[in-house]
């Protein structure tokens, strides 16, 4: 299987004035960063995804909860960006309209150069009060949630739970980059979890050129203009490459 990218979408992609970028999980597979479930190993393999990443998790058992999100930060920051990360950087540079909407929560897009991503789903390198008052920075490798310093309450990972709604304000952003956009990127994600997945359809019914960049197939998979059955690295570099962005 070749890596070039089709002249047609190098083309598209060149003279397009708005291009809306969507990631998942798929582009952080080469860095090594484990999805929820795949994390959910030796000590944490007996619990349910309920069980840690819900607010009634939280409420019940903080300290577990605590404790799982302190792993998974040690195995994000022991990761590196790699080839697709870098490639989103590369082409947000050369395409002043690109805008870039992720579903991770591993700050990976933002550590290899990429400004203002819009994060649909929080940050893992983030905490946030569990009552009022905000972000916050604390100690993230204590043993158990601290409290806020603001009013006390406990501090939990600013990250969107299990049961929990989109932040307004990203979920506002992205979906009007979505109607604006004359290309759609959809790379490395399942088109299961809404609303994110609700996003190309948005691009699509506004006349968007869809573009669908993941090695499985998905929901999305039939409706897209053009496929890249690719890596996401591969085929993100291949694109940055063949439209001249360094």
């Amino acid at each position: 299987m070749t890596d070039s990218p089709d002249p047609v979408l190098v083309d598209a992609l060149r003279t397009a004035t708005t291009v809306l970028a969507l990631t998942g999980s798929g582009v952080s597979a080469a860095s090594g960063v484990p999805t929820f479930r795949d994390a959910q190993t030796g000590l944490w393999a007996r619990y349910r995804p309920e069980d840690l990443a819900t607010p009634e998790a939280f409420a019940s058992a903080p300290e577990r909860v605590w404790d799982w999100y302190r792993w998974r930060r040690r195995l994000v920051r022991a990761a590196q960006p790699n080839g697709a990360h870098h490639a989103l950087a590369a082409l947000g540079r050369g395409l002043p309209g690109l805008r870039l909407v992720t579903q991770n929560v591993d700050g990976l897009h933002q550590r290899a150069g990429s400004p203002h991503v819009i994060e649909l789903h929080g940050n893992l390198q983030r905490d946030r009060c569990n009552a009022r008052c905000g972000t916050v920075d604390v100690d993230q490798d204590a043993p158990g949630p601290p409290p806020c310093p603001a009013c006390g309450a406990p501090v939990r990972p600013d990250v969107v739970w299990f049961g929990e709604v989109l932040p307004e304000q990203g979920l506002t952003a992205a979906g009007d980059a979505a109607m604006r956009c004359e290309v759609f990127l959809s790379i490395g994600t399942s088109s299961l979890v809404y609303p994110a997945a609700g996003l190309a359809e948005v691009a699509l019914r506004r006349g968007a050129l869809l573009v669908e960049i993941n090695p499985e197939h998905t929901p999305l998979s039939g409706l897209a203009d053009h496929r890249l059955a690719l890596p996401a690295d591969r085929a993100l570099q291949a694109l940055a490459a063949s439209l001249g962005c360094r």
